[in-house]
């Protein structure tokens, strides 16, 4: 079985969960797909539900780092949720449990990220508006 992704939001948070095997070529790619794409549409704050991750192999795991490094370096943070025993295993080992964030319930993964400055509501105010400016002037 490939990889299988599906995107939903949630406050402000892009949710990906990943459902089989997140393995040297398709599933990897795939992946690192959707995150640069997230990240060209400006996501900031995204949680990888891992809880139907059958298998997940080297590759997969530097597709997690590269996801990491990716979105860290735009500013945003990336969580992981419901990793299995296999997977847990696999940040220990390579001590990457010191670099991501682990989850087991979604609501703790959510409440985790923080609140918006005030320069980004800001900007999300600048970017409405522009778009629909009030007033008949012009």
């Amino acid at each position: 079985m490939s990889v299988k992704l599906t995107t939903r939001q949630k406050g402000g948070v892009t949710i990906i969960d990943i459902g089989g095997k997140l393995t040297l070529g398709e599933g990897s790619s795939a992946l690192r797909k959707k995150i640069l794409a997230l990240d060209e549409g400006g996501s900031k704050k995204i949680i990888l539900n891992m809880a139907d991750v059958s298998y997940i192999d080297s590759s997969g795991l530097g597709e997690l780092v590269a996801a990491h490094t990716t979105v860290t370096a735009a500013g945003g943070w990336i969580k992981l949720l419901n990793l299995a025993k296999r997977a847990h295993d696999l940040l220990e080992v390579t001590k990457l449990y010191t670099v991501f964030e682990t989850f087991e319930e979604e609501t703790s993964a959510l409440a985790s990220f923080p609140e918006p400055s005030a320069s980004e509501l800001q900007v999300r105010y600048l970017t409405f508006f522009s778009r629909f400016p009030l007033g008949g002037r012009g």
